[in-house]
């Protein structure tokens, strides 16, 4: 009978996941990616509170630093397309509260804080946004005396350049009633806020000039949107929750503090007591021994003030026993 040559195949084994075992490892890149997704994954954007230090402008736009307070420090990073929403760069020694989310920046495997928002304590950022914006105009002589020009005593007309709807526009309006001055209002609208505002303002302004019939002009914006207002408001509720878990945390340390502080206390309490108990004339006694006194209560501890016939008593731990003196011996020597 002819043999038929059969071939088996083996059975396909199961894929083992990467990185648990040597022969099926996890590349760098994969470790800090899964790394970056867990920790974007856990931890969601919060307020820091530090101090800014190692401040750094790195050639491709981004800024580069680290917050740190007593006890520890986190680099950060403000990626460039988010600049714009802060009035300017911070400075090193500056106390600021962050806003923003931890991640991983793979090319080096480092934690670090994405910072989306800035709150400088004061107004210190604000106000260097202000120094920077004059030292560029003085830089650039729009400030010099010699641009001004005389504002006239009783204009005739008067640009305004502000929102329409805006809380600025109905107090000029106010105010030049209860004068009873009586000049033209041209108003040019404008977003007076928002990250649109400064186009629309300068926009405005040449439109007026272009004009031409505007005897002073005026720019001006009110006093917030209920929307900042909003925004302020969480922000100091945001303060008050951080505060508040501050404290309780600095409670339960105390707490803590408190009963390792007692335990120890106790624990030396012991100590000592066990140490004054085993010095004790009431110790000895319990262990069998007794303390021979004259008649006067004084202690007898040498055989020299024994004499034949004299009365003591023996104080044992339990009681008193009457004595008698039948013969005494020192050093081999009876008396």
């Amino acid at each position: 009978m002819k043999s038929i040559p059969i071939d088996l195949l083996d059975a396909p084994r199961a894929r083992t996941a990467l990185g648990v075992t040597p022969d099926n490892p996890l590349s760098v890149l994969d470790l800090t990616l899964r790394t970056r997704e867990a920790v974007e994954s856990r931890v969601k954007s919060v307020w820091v509170r530090g101090e800014i230090s190692d401040f750094k402008r790195h050639r491709n736009g981004h800024w580069y630093f680290c917050l740190r307070d007593r006890d520890a420090q986190i680099p950060c990073v403000v990626w460039l397309s988010d600049q714009y929403r802060l009035p300017a760069a911070p400075d090193d020694g500056m106390q600021v509260v962050l806003f923003g989310s931890m991640t991983v920046f793979a090319a080096r495997g480092t934690l670090q804080l994405k910072v989306t928002r800035i709150d400088a304590e004061g107004d210190g950022l604000w106000r260097k946004a202000m120094e920077l914006t004059l030292a560029k105009l003085r830089k650039e002589g729009l400030l010099d005396p010699s641009r001004k020009r005389a504002i006239p005593r009783y204009p005739r007309c008067i640009g305004v350049v502000t929102s329409p709807d805006g809380a600025a526009l109905r107090d000029i309006v106010a105010v030049m009633r209860k004068r009873n001055f009586g000049a033209r209002i041209v108003v040019c609208p404008a977003q007076v806020q928002g990250d649109v505002a400064a186009g629309e303002i300068a926009a405005a302004i040449r439109r007026i000039g272009r004009w031409g019939k505007a005897d002073v002009l005026i720019v001006g914006r009110g006093g917030g949107s209920k929307d900042d207002l909003w925004r302020l408001s969480e922000a100091v509720l945001g303060r008050v929750r951080e505060e508040r878990h501050g404290l309780k945390r600095l409670g339960r340390s105390i707490a803590q503090s408190s009963s390792r502080l007692v335990a120890h206390k106790k624990a030396q309490l012991v100590t000592s007591a066990a140490r004054l108990n085993a010095l004790s004339p009431l110790a000895t006694l319990s262990r069998g021994y007794a303390v021979a006194r004259d008649q006067e209560g004084r202690a007898l501890t040498s055989a020299t003030q024994f004499a034949p016939g004299a009365d003591f008593e023996l104080l044992l731990h339990d009681g008193q026993v009457s004595a008698s003196t039948r013969h005494v011996s020192t050093n081999g020597t009876t008396k």
